[in-house]
């Protein structure tokens, strides 16, 4: 059988456990497919056969001040299009975000969210683990 789904805003707070980040607001984007995290000072590096990246977040709207510097296995280079449908090449990462109780791994795209509303969106593909959205609600998990 499977779990109910849990009906969440189109915003929502969550937890990006694995890269030590707490309490990020996020865009639940059911028009993106991909996830994307504001990401700067990227410096990819190699660990035996595997390639990593070291970067920072800003994971507060509007607070530069605060940083959070981590790092993650690189899965592969995507071209995706930005929110002005222009094409980028992006890090893509594997990691778990925790939202409504549940915990999950999910590919999230890395790239300079700087000027943008928020400092993540959470995709479409990354809801499939049992989630509805609200358009008309905000923060229902808090």
């Amino acid at each position: 059988m499977k779990p109910d789904k849990i009906i969440i805003g189109w915003r929502e707070w969550l937890d990006l456990p694995d890269l030590g980040i707490t309490k990020i607001k996020a865009k639940i984007d059911t028009g993106a497919r991909s996830s994307a995290l504001h990401a700067f000072h990227l410096h990819p590096f190699r660990d035996g056969d595997r390639n990593w990246l070291r970067f920072q977040v800003h994971p507060y709207q509007k607070d530069s001040h605060h940083t959070v510097t981590t790092t993650a296995e690189i899965l592969e280079w995507r071209q995706v299009k930005n929110s002005g449908g222009q094409s980028q090449l992006r890090p893509v990462i594997r990691t778990s975000v925790l939202l409504g109780g549940r915990q999950w791994a999910i590919e999230l795209t890395l790239t300079n969210r700087d000027v943008m509303g928020f400092r993540m969106l959470l995709g479409r593909e990354a809801l499939k683990k049992g989630f509805l959205v609200h358009p008309n609600k905000s923060f229902l998990l808090s």
